[in-house]
């Protein structure tokens, strides 16, 4: 990947699930008491907001369409996140979510209707000049429908198919810090 050079005319998008929080294997997080941070992810997005001019939430949240959870719990949810985020310097500009059931909506990653949304929103949007991280490859898709730039968040040992993502980290954190070192200075 040639060196790109983020600045505030960059726009990040965020996968929550296993990116910002802890993933429950076959489950949802579906109260406060369940959702925990990654390690250092607060610190993260901290260094995220000093680069990037706008930070999205974009999150596939099957568990309210299926009844497991409400979306109240889910807006309680964010809430807590977002003041958690708040108190560490970070910010996110808007959590964008999608509650349906079907794959075929055009609102569940890896469609694009939750960009769209936060373009419709925020017109001064290029995805050209931005950049999708999440941990799965409909995470990647999306950023890649989109010509995003995309960085996938694994532990696991991935085969490196570029065509899916542009660089592979262990943590968000790890990605903000590669982040950080490509800003214009």
């Amino acid at each position: 990947m040639k060196n790109l050079f983020f600045d505030k005319s960059w726009t990040i998008f965020l996968d929550r699930d296993g990116v910002i929080n802890e993933k429950l294997e076959n489950d949802y997080v579906k109260n406060w008491d369940e959702f925990v941070f990654t390690k250092n992810a607060k610190i993260a997005i901290a260094n995220l907001s000093e680069i990037f001019g706008r930070i999205f939430v974009v999150t596939n949240q099957r568990g309210v369409g299926r009844g497991i959870m409400s979306e109240d719990q889910l807006i309680f949810i964010h809430s807590k996140m977002n003041d958690e985020v708040s108190s560490e310097f970070g910010r996110i500009d808007k959590i964008y979510y999608c509650t349906d059931i079907m794959d075929s909506s055009e609102y569940r990653k890896p469609n694009v209707g939750m960009a769209l949304s936060a373009k419709k929103e925020f017109p001064d949007i290029d995805f050209s000049k931005s950049v999708m991280i999440g941990d799965s490859e409909t995470d990647m898709i999306f950023g890649k429908n989109l010509g995003m730039k995309c960085f996938m968040i694994s532990k696991q040992s991935l085969m490196t198919d570029l065509f899916f993502f542009d660089k592979k980290f262990e943590s968000l954190f790890e990605c903000a810090i590669f982040l950080k070192s490509e800003i214009i200075h």
